[in-house]
């Protein structure tokens, strides 16, 4: 039986002490049911509520802008003559006028398991506006795509607040969107009007290849659950003038650029003994992003147990290999990123400074992993454990 998303549940749990009221809903491509239909359709139809808008994160509610970091301004939709509003554009946080017609804010977005995926900071932030505006929130939640369980890397640290973080949380944060929510709104918005409506048939050890759920692009640059289960690593690659696969048919898969030879970054990578992953040496040529029509060495990642990759861990030991290999070419990226214009992008991405100092000065693989996990595992213990819905 497949797993029951919030979504799939939500005219059978709908608040009771929210009855018809007025709605708007965030949505984003991957906002679909079991059967493929769009959660705008579906929050049409119900008679628990009226829904009088919509809202949008990065990438529009049906996938209207491909690349990273591309706005998009508001629209009327021509299907229902309901407005849409854009969090990707003028504004992040829903202005008040956004707000006026409705008393509750539906969420419903697949996160990929990531802190660095911009839609659960858009969610944060149309918390902090419904709480603001005395709006009331909705959650309908899904799964986490690379499981509930695993966690690894930094937790974000307060200074390097961007829209890939703005609250402490690891890098791969073993959490449900609505676990997320919860943790968001009890500890920095406790006075919210918060509401989850829970998944059925979901266990934390679960791969989204397992839920029997249909995968829908939620971002154009996540075509399958091979890229989530990769990206909380090798999203660090955009921190640096590595490409990470942009422009090719294997987004952060892929990575490389011109002047690596593919067999000798392989042999490095190889020695720092990586658990669950192969390096396959390849030449690629990216169409659009870094080094875009150039030919590139590098690799691509093969994952061959899920449970036991490390994937920030093996992003760490990518920009550590290149870095050390070919220390005249190797670069980090400059600012601007996610509208941070002075802090490197490789800081805001791990949430901290010290994973770029511990390359810059040759640390060794494991002492980093080391600091990054007691970190996680104190936040777990602290913080994580107390909003865990699912067993």
């Amino acid at each position: 039986m497949a797993v029951l998303t919030g979504l799939d549940r939500i005219e059978k749990e709908w608040p009771k002490q929210l009855k018809s009221v007025r709605a708007g809903l965030l949505a984003h491509p991957a906002s679909v049911n079991g059967r493929l239909e769009h959660a705008a359709d579906i929050v049409l139809k119900s008679k628990k509520f009226k829904l009088n808008a919509f809202l949008g994160p990065q990438h529009g509610i049906r996938g209207e802008t491909q690349d990273n970091m591309i706005e998009w301004e508001g629209f009327k939709d021509k299907k229902t003559g309901l407005p849409v509003y854009s969090l990707y554009g003028n504004v992040r946080k829903p202005a008040p006028e956004m707000l006026k017609n409705i008393d509750v804010m539906v969420i419903d977005m697949q996160d990929v398991g990531s802190r660095y995926y911009t839609f659960i900071w858009t969610m944060e932030l149309c918390m902090r506006a419904c709480f603001e505006n005395n709006k009331s929130i909705v959650i309908l939640d899904r799964p986490n795509p690379i499981g509930g369980n695993i966690t690894e890397g930094p937790v974000f640290n307060a200074g390097y607040d961007s829209f890939v973080g703005r609250r402490p949380l690891p890098v791969r944060h073993g959490m449900t969107i609505g676990e997320i929510g919860s943790y968001l709104k009890n500890e920095f918005y406790p006075a919210l009007d918060f509401y989850i409506i829970k998944m059925k048939g979901w266990k934390r050890k679960m791969f989204f290849d397992e839920t029997k759920l249909p995968w829908v692009m939620p971002s154009p640059n996540m075509p399958a659950l091979d890229t989530a289960v990769v990206y909380p690593g090798m999203c660090l690659l955009e921190g640096t003038m590595l490409s990470e696969g942009r422009g090719t048919t294997r987004p952060f898969e892929i990575f490389g650029a011109p002047f690596i030879e593919p067999e000798k970054l392989i042999k490095r990578l190889n020695e720092f003994k990586l658990s669950g992953v192969i390096f396959r040496p390849m030449y690629f040529q990216p169409t659009f992003q870094k080094h875009a029509g150039k030919l590139c060495g590098g690799a691509q990642i093969h994952v061959t147990n899920r449970d036991k990759f490390k994937p920030f861990k093996t992003a760490v030991a990518i920009m550590k290999a290149v870095h050390d290999l070919y220390p005249k070419d190797f670069q980090w990226k400059q600012p601007p990123y996610e509208y941070e214009t002075v802090k490197m992008p490789i800081d805001i991405l791990a949430g901290t400074d010290k994973l770029r100092k511990d390359i810059e000065k040759g640390e060794r693989l494991e002492r980093m992993e080391d600091w990054w996990s007691e970190q996680c595992l104190s936040f777990n213990k602290t913080v994580r454990k107390k909003y865990l819905l699912y067993e």
